[in-house]
């Protein structure tokens, strides 16, 4: 496995502008800041941190999700990023308070 962890954040623009996206939402925002603490920690040999299309989350959106676990955060602010890397991607615990509970 080349990467220990990875990291996909929606970035889904919705064509039907009546429910709002992640994308719309800060998606590409989430995008550079996880792929800047990511590099900024020298952690990007073992943790990836990509853009996705629709991941299925879009009534908890902004949202991503961790691989291998399968957590998927939502309502995710830029503000939540550093929490992510450091609890998440470092030490191996999920945020509970953006843990989308229904998709576990």
């Amino acid at each position: 496995m080349r990467f220990k962890k990875h990291v996909f954040i929606c970035t889904n623009e919705r064509a039907d502008k009546s429910k709002k996206s992640c994308g719309e939402a800060h998606g590409l925002e989430l995008v550079a800041l996880f792929k800047k603490e990511i590099k900024d920690r020298s952690l990007n040999v073992e943790i990836r941190a990509q853009r996705a299309g629709c991941i299925d989350a879009c009534d908890f959106g902004p949202a991503l999700v961790v691989y291998p676990e399968g957590v998927f955060y939502g309502k995710v602010s830029q503000d939540d990023v550093l929490e992510i890397v450091e609890s998440h991607l470092v030490k191996n615990t999920p945020v509970e308070r953006l843990v989308i509970k229904s998709f576990k």
